[in-house]
């Protein structure tokens, strides 16, 4: 089982700067003063939670306070016991854009509200407001309904941006509560199969999984999948590609070909929700870089703002230039230390000042064309781009780019490709 290692065409083997925090065991940051939950906690397209409080109300922690409409929507709630202060709009570090926030002071009781216990775990996990915590943030519930048969659940350990340890730490600190979150969510697909992919050089997390995966009894297979440490192979098609060695269409989605893909902490979170009632109100993130004193791992309250996770964390170093939430290749720069987090926050990066090379003309090496994991040709794209021509580059495939950034990673001349096509989508719509 542990011989063979699996992986796909193309990526990138950037350094990781995992052992900033690898062997950091989950802390818990103590409760914040007040929270700024926003109401949009789901993918950009999707709709934002409805607010069903108001200012002056007192909610207890775990409290819904927004109610999930719409076709891509998921319920909130409060990660605190304490007294809504404010509802209106906030910058929002994701959506570019003002957003409907709700400012929540902590009043230091420990009262807990719970998820009904008469719900099915499908109901559960829809009302625990559950989304995709590896950065994606689609509704979990709609994920775990598909139009078409799914026979394979994958869970994904892969955590292969640079500097993030959070999904690592929860598989070596929660490897059973992880393998029941997985067995839920693969009897509501009615999944024969079970796949726990993790990169090799995550040890720890591939014994301690693997150990509890010998333990099962259930007629539902697990299988312990370990690949090569490569980006971007937490991507939901690549790692499709390499365990199962199937390909997703072009402008299609893993269930088209039998396949759920889940995060670990998206896991954790169902386990959480079904076995003990408990909704979506804080997740652990990695807190790293160069310009934090002392990197962690902590368990953080939704709604927290930055900077009391960096003081906690022994403050920022001088020279700190950018703030990134997720990984350093597809995370968001943040505007301010008083952002705060969200359900798909998985790290907080802190960079010092570094020169930044300028762009020079493509050389037409090739590099960014051996590198894409979806077979594009980048320069190609970007030459297209650069000359207006979008509808051309749509022909070329530009809207399947991921938007990894493994060719800007090995682009020699430093152009930015990623930006080109970010800026070529939004263009198109």
């Amino acid at each position: 089982m542990f011989g063979k290692r699996f992986t796909f065409p193309g990526g990138i083997k950037p350094k990781s700067y995992k052992e900033l925090t690898k062997n950091c065991p989950i802390e818990s940051l103590p409760e914040p003063k007040s929270v700024l939950v926003f109401f949009h906690q789901v993918i950009p397209t999707g709709s934002s939670a409805v607010p069903i409080v108001k200012p002056g109300d007192k909610v207890k922690k775990g409290e819904k306070i927004g109610a999930g409409e719409g076709k891509i929507s998921s319920p909130v709630h409060s990660p605190i016991s304490g007294i809504v202060r404010e509802i209106k709009e906030f910058p929002h570090p994701v959506l570019g854009r003002k957003s409907l926030g709700c400012l929540i002071e902590n009043l230091g009781d420990g009262e807990t509200a719970l998820l009904p216990e008469n719900l099915s775990p499908w109901e559960k996990i829809r009302e625990a407001g559950i989304v995709g915590m590896g950065g994606a943030a689609f509704p979990t519930y709609l994920k775990l309904n598909p139009p078409k048969p799914v026979d394979t659940l994958i869970i994904n350990g892969c955590e292969c941006e640079p500097y993030l340890t959070g999904d690592f730490r929860v598989m070596v600190e929660y490897p059973e509560e992880v393998l029941l979150g997985a067995k839920v969510m693969a009897e509501i697909l009615k999944a024969k199969k079970v796949i726990i992919a993790i990169e090799e050089d995550r040890k720890e997390a591939i014994e301690s999984i693997g150990s509890k995966i010998k333990s099962q009894n259930s007629e539902i297979k697990f299988q312990l999948v370990i690949s090569h440490a490569k980006y971007p192979l937490g991507g939901e098609k690549q790692l499709i590609k390499a365990t199962l060695k199937r390909e997703v269409p072009s402008g299609k989605i893993p269930y088209e070909v039998g396949v759920c893909v889940q995060n670990v902490q998206t896991t954790f979170a169902v386990y959480e929700a079904v076995f003990c009632n408990k909704p979506l109100y804080e997740r652990v993130v990695t807190v790293s870089g160069d310009g934090i004193n002392k990197p962690k791992n902590l368990r953080v309250k939704i709604g927290t703002e930055i900077k009391e996770i960096i003081d906690f964390c022994g403050g920022m170093k001088d020279g700190v230039e950018k703030i990134i939430f997720g990984g350093p290749l597809m995370g968001i720069a943040v505007p301010s230390p008083s952002t705060p987090t969200l359900k798909a926050t998985t790290g907080i990066l802190l960079f010092t000042r570094k020169k930044e090379e300028p762009a020079r003309d493509c050389i037409r090496c090739g590099r960014c064309v051996s590198v894409c994991p979806m077979h594009l040709l980048p320069s190609i794209l970007y030459q297209m781009i650069k000359n207006e021509e979008f509808a051309k580059a749509k022909e070329e495939g530009l809207l399947d780019c991921i938007e990894c950034g493994c060719c800007a990673y090995t682009c020699p001349a430093k152009i930015g490709l990623v930006e080109s096509f970010k800026m070529a989508k939004a263009y198109g719509k």
